[in-house]
């Protein structure tokens, strides 16, 4: 699943569209996680970008009148084509047409989303979100307030998209790993230490998964592209019987909420 350092690469890539005229969208098939709005289209046509940018893992298109809410889903890709390119890839759904180029979406699993709103803050996918692990809001004050009141462990709190958004279950594990908190806590049990480290550390794997352009799958492509190579900085997600990096203990593997969790249990301990 593209996380939100895959997300935040998608969108650098089509930032150039700002300020553009999005002369329209053509739906090729409307059954995606949900059906897209039947006016969308037509609410759309001809319609300037004045914004792009992202809020959790949803890429937000700011037009004159309306805007429109892009998730990638399980397997969504953006990819950028001219606009004389007529070839299609299988799973192509919806093409955003401007005056040089179009921007296609690609989701072999049908799980993204297209949403069409006139207030995006008070939709009902956006509205509950915690804040940005990247903004200011996101501190171990924060966290640990988040914590004292919850009775479950760190790591499904930190993947918790009403306490904090974007932290995926790849960089839950990364971000844990560098605060040297085993997963499997108490999050009542943390102190405001910890919460800071944690914090941190979630900052910090994703600026540096960002900055890389960078993703946790082996096959994703930015819309632009160019693939992801932050795979291979991985320290312990998917490297379950391989030594730890710092301690040399054997990286242990175990399943929180029906997802894969990995750690150390010398450092983590």
């Amino acid at each position: 699943m593209p996380e939100l350092p895959e997300v935040e690469t998608t969108l650098r890539a089509i930032e150039k569209f700002k300020h553009q005229k999005l002369n329209e969208i053509k739906i090729h098939n409307r059954n995606l996680r949900w059906v897209v709005d039947k006016s969308l289209e037509r609410k759309s046509k001809n319609q300037k970008v004045l914004n792009l940018y992202r809020r959790a893992k949803y890429i937000i298109f700011e037009l004159e009148n309306v805007f429109l809410l892009l998730h990638l889903g399980m397997s969504g890709s953006l990819r950028i084509n001219n606009i004389k390119d007529n070839y299609f890839f299988k799973h192509d759904h919806i093409e955003f047409i401007f005056d040089k180029e179009k921007v296609i979406y690609n989701d072999p699993r049908r799980f993204g989303s297209l949403h069409l709103c006139d207030d995006v803050n008070n939709h009902r996918l956006i509205s509950a979100l915690g804040p940005e692990p990247l903004s200011k809001g996101f501190n171990g004050k924060y966290l640990l307030k988040c914590c004292k009141r919850s009775k479950t462990n760190i790591k499904t709190l930190l993947m918790n998209q009403k306490n904090v958004v974007g932290i995926g279950n790849i960089y839950a594990s990364e971000s844990l790993y560098l605060s040297e908190i085993n997963p499997k806590k108490n999050s009542q049990k943390l102190t405001l230490e910890e919460c800071n480290k944690l914090a941190s550390s979630s900052k910090r794997v994703l600026k540096e998964a960002i900055k890389v352009g960078g993703t946790t799958l082996k096959n994703f492509y930015s819309a632009d592209g160019s693939p992801g190579y932050f795979s291979i900085k991985l320290n312990v997600y998917g490297r379950d019987g391989q030594e730890c990096k710092k301690c040399k203990q054997e990286i242990q593997k175990l399943t929180i909420n029906q997802r894969a969790t990995f750690y150390c249990p010398n450092c983590q301990n």
